[in-house]
């Protein structure tokens, strides 16, 4: 029967290890094997109490293998017996220490990120996988709905948010008047500022800054509040007593999103019209009557509906990834700030990535 030198048990992020066995010169390259194909963690416990011989080689594996852990994450070691640890510190203490560390070369950090955002993309499809899991539970169990939880989240990401989007749109829409009077009044075709600030407003620039803002005031509190949640494992309490998180904490955030982003972009297209009605009328005469008659010939109800479309869309961006990087938090407070900063980073990302393909969407459609 063939010897297992290494068992482990993963629970998301944290990573049990258990050694057994000989860890001696002659079961080294089996061990070494089995340590290839451990799966990364933030939080390790490696658990010595299994083994039976250890001579100097595998004093010197077990050396490399937690400086290799270490760089994952914190690393716990328990059940080593006193001649273990004697011989771990008499062999550490005669390693030489003015060997400089091997300088990783461009190609090794390219492939070490390129494996950390795939790794990424496999747990935010896991997560989604949860997501829907539990959004079809609950689609078929409606009592199971939060709505209590669900419109305390409105109030928080849309009505509060009113005031950021007012003065952000606001003054969205002046810069754009008075940026397109300058070049509109070299060919005397002052009106056409009511067409730019109208259509660019509500199909493009209304629904993207509204999405931006939310990302970066709803987004990150959402991630940091369940990191939080983490932290002080509530979360882990959550599963223990049997309520899913993804019920409790991820759908009513997500419902609201969905909800009060469609509804911030039609005031944020109100708001910034306006804008640009003031600044059209400071630098070129046009009075709101001519403004607002113009702006009834150009602007027809579907450049609304298709800078509307784009709500949901975005709402679902900014809540899933704010929920998940809020999931992905360790044990640490440093971890919520890296993880929050990701957050808004991966949102606003999206956001721009997902507009840029309604606009072709949309060309393509000859909408």
């Amino acid at each position: 029967m063939k010897q297992q030198f290494i068992r482990w048990e993963q629970d998301h992020d944290k990573l049990r290890l258990y050694a057994r066995g000989d860890w001696t010169l002659h079961t080294v390259p089996q061990i070494e094997k089995a340590l290839s194909k451990l799966p990364h963690a933030k939080q390790i416990v490696l658990d010595l109490s299994g083994i039976k011989d250890f001579d100097s080689s595998g004093v010197l594996l077990f050396i490399a293998t937690l400086d290799r852990l270490k760089q994952w994450g914190e690393v716990k070691v328990s059940g080593y017996s006193t001649a273990q640890k004697e011989m771990y510190e008499m062999l550490l203490s005669h390693m030489a220490s003015d060997i400089p560390p091997r300088g990783e070369s461009f190609l090794e950090n390219l492939g070490k990120a390129t494996l950390s955002r795939l790794r990424d993309i496999r747990d935010f499809i896991t997560f989604l996988g949860e997501l829907f899991s539990t959004f079809l539970y609950v689609l078929w169990h409606p009592g199971k709905i939060r709505i209590k939880e669900t419109v305390y989240h409105i109030h928080q990401s849309g009505f509060n948010a009113l005031v950021i989007i007012a003065m952000t749109s606001f003054l969205v829409g002046m810069v754009i008047a008075y940026q397109g009077v300058v070049q509109l009044e070299k060919f005397g075709a002052d009106i056409f500022i009511v067409d730019t600030v109208g259509i660019s407003i509500v199909r493009e620039l209304g629904p993207m800054i509204t999405a931006i803002v939310i990302a970066g005031r709803s987004g990150s509190a959402y991630t940091a509040e369940i990191g939080a949640m983490k932290i002080t494992e509530e979360i882990a309490a959550m599963r223990t007593m049997g309520f899913d998180p993804y019920n409790f904490l991820v759908l009513p955030r997500i419902f609201a999103l969905v909800i009060s982003l469609p509804l911030l972009i039609f005031f944020s297209d109100v708001v910034g019209i306006f804008g640009g009605m003031v600044a059209s009328q400071m630098q070129t005469g046009i009075s709101f009557d001519q403004f607002i008659s113009r702006l009834n010939e150009v602007l027809g109800v579907e450049h609304y509906i298709l800078g509307m479309i784009k709500g949901p869309v975005f709402a679902f961006v900014i809540a899933a990834i704010g929920c998940f990087r809020g999931f992905q938090v360790s044990d640490n407070t440093e971890s919520i700030g890296l993880h929050t900063t990701a957050s808004v980073v991966n949102s606003i990302f999206l956001v721009i990535a997902f507009d840029a393909l309604f606009s072709v969407i949309y060309t393509e459609l000859g909408l």
